[in-house]
């Protein structure tokens, strides 16, 4: 008889778990507390418009062709996807801003455009940088946490400084232009950290960036959870939407059932995708493995204010991607990692969709996304979403010299109160646990349990990390745990 599994959640990580464990002959059931799947990436639609609620950039499509290659498929077979040129632009003040295009050639002229003789140096950290994506995501990234020695192998060696040098002096050492050093130290923030405070070896995420670029699934980012609910679905999994879980039942140390909606489903195994602190809460205080004290003392990647606006005509001197640097980089950062408050001149980042996407909005329309990163746990009211909204919109209007604020349809939110309505997110995190050195691989949570058998974890505050590409692999992992514990 098969063994029945009931997965929490259906995030890019239950998700993909769910697919590899009903391949390998189980009985899955997904239970999602919202009405959709997907867990942090949805859709909101409104007027036309369609929008990502949650991730907008998709990276390393390596990592999804691998995933989808593991079913004997592929991406093209579900979604459509197009490199952006350019992938995306940087503005440090009115009307100056650098471009990034679609290819390593132009990226050098980029730079040396902005400081002679930078390409040099480029190429040389992107080359190192390309050579720690062949070891990470073709290798480190795809091992389980559970033991030290998992990082320790001919190649790894040979790069243990990197494990103890950071980012920051790395970039800071090779370029001496302050903004050409923004745009290198910009992609680790999608990790959860300061530049100072991420190891060197992460230094891929640059290679992920320039030498493999940004590309745009049509329709939006929330086709690749379509492709892979419809990929679960045709291998027998069964998905329950608007079934928040109450309660994991555990007998003599041992998951036995969740409780939903008054519902008691035992299951073999149960999988947790949900947010790792909150399905602790889940269990009777003596099977919970880490403490509220364990939790404080984590450093956490940011929380989010998002905003999701329809403006009735088109925008000029942005692109699909944008970033706003123009005010100072270490001041925010301070308010989101030091001195947790919120960021009197915050940096942002704004998508525009509809430049690329026709589906995003009306003909002659544009959707447009602005994020500002926060500290989590932070107080989140009506009134400082309104005052930060005008903050951004004031100076978004000033540097790409348009008016635009007469134009907008309408506008929604989304902050750290929605991050933990919505989704159980400890303090309203919007990306789950930084990646420093001291809570890299074996140094995360567990993808099983100590304390309770049958009961494993995915997702972002586990291994490998914060992003869409490592929780399809941690899905991943956890499904082959899975299987060597409980093989069927």
């Amino acid at each position: 008889m098969k063994q029945r599994i009931s997965i929490i959640g259906s995030g890019f990580s239950a998700l993909a778990a769910s697919c590899y464990l009903a391949r390998d002959g189980y009985e899955v059931t997904i239970f999602e507390k919202n009405k959709t799947v997907g867990g942090r990436a949805r859709q909101l639609k409104k007027e036309g418009f369609t929008f990502d609620i949650g991730p907008t950039w998709y990276w390393m499509p390596d990592v999804f062709e691998r995933f989808f290659a593991d079913f004997n498929t592929t991406p093209e077979t579900y979604y459509t996807l197009e490199k952006l040129n350019p992938a995306y632009s940087v503005y440090f003040g009115k009307d100056d801003y650098i471009t990034i295009e679609d290819t390593l050639e132009k990226i050098c002229i980029a730079f040396e455009k902005e400081e002679p003789g930078s390409s040099k140096q480029l190429l040389k950290f992107i080359k190192n940088a390309q050579n720690n994506y062949d070891v990470a995501i073709k290798d480190l990234v795809y091992r389980p946490g559970v033991s030290p020695f998992e990082l320790v192998t001919p190649v790894t060696m040979k790069k243990i400084g990197q494990f103890f040098s950071t980012i920051k002096k790395d970039v800071r050492k090779a370029f001496k232009n302050e903004r050409l050093a923004m745009i290198l130290e910009f992609p680790v923030l999608f990790l959860g950290a300061k530049p100072d405070h991420t190891p060197s070896f992460y230094s891929f995420m640059n290679y992920a960036d320039f030498g493999i670029g940004t590309f745009h699934p049509k329709k939006g980012m929330y086709q690749v959870i379509l492709a892979i609910e419809a990929l679960a679905k045709s291998l027998g999994v069964i998905i329950k939407t608007e079934n928040s879980i109450d309660k994991i039942i555990v007998d003599n140390g041992k998951a036995v059932a969740i409780v939903t909606n008054g519902i008691n489903y035992k299951s073999d195994i149960i999988l947790s995708g949900a947010d790792y602190h909150h399905t602790e809460t889940l269990l009777d205080a003596n099977y919970v493995q880490y403490s509220q004290n364990y939790w404080e003392k984590k450093t956490f990647a940011p929380s989010s204010l998002l905003f999701y606006v329809g403006f009735d005509k088109k925008l000029k001197n942005v692109n699909h991607h944008t970033l706003f640097f123009d005010v100072d980089f270490e001041v925010h950062a301070k308010a989101i990692y030091d001195t947790p408050k919120w960021p009197e001149n915050p940096l942002f980042y704004a998508s525009f969709p509809s430049i690329t996407d026709d589906h995003a909005a009306p003909a002659g329309k544009e959707a447009g996304i602005f994020l500002i990163p926060l500290a989590p746990g932070l107080e989140d009211t009506p009134e400082l979403r309104a005052l930060y909204f005008n903050k951004i919109i004031d100076r978004f209007e000033n540097l790409t010299s348009q008016s635009v604020k007469k134009n907008i349809i309408f506008k929604e939110s989304f902050c750290v109160n929605d991050f933990i309505n919505d989704y159980n997110s400890y303090k309203g995190n919007a990306y789950g646990m930084a990646n420093t050195l001291l809570q890299t691989a074996f140094l995360r949570p567990k993808l099983k349990s100590k304390k309770v058998s049958n009961l494993y974890f995915t997702g972002q505050l586990t291994v490998p990390g914060p992003g869409v590409p490592p929780s399809l692999i941690s899905g991943k992992l956890v499904a082959e745990l899975i299987k060597k514990h409980h093989s069927n």
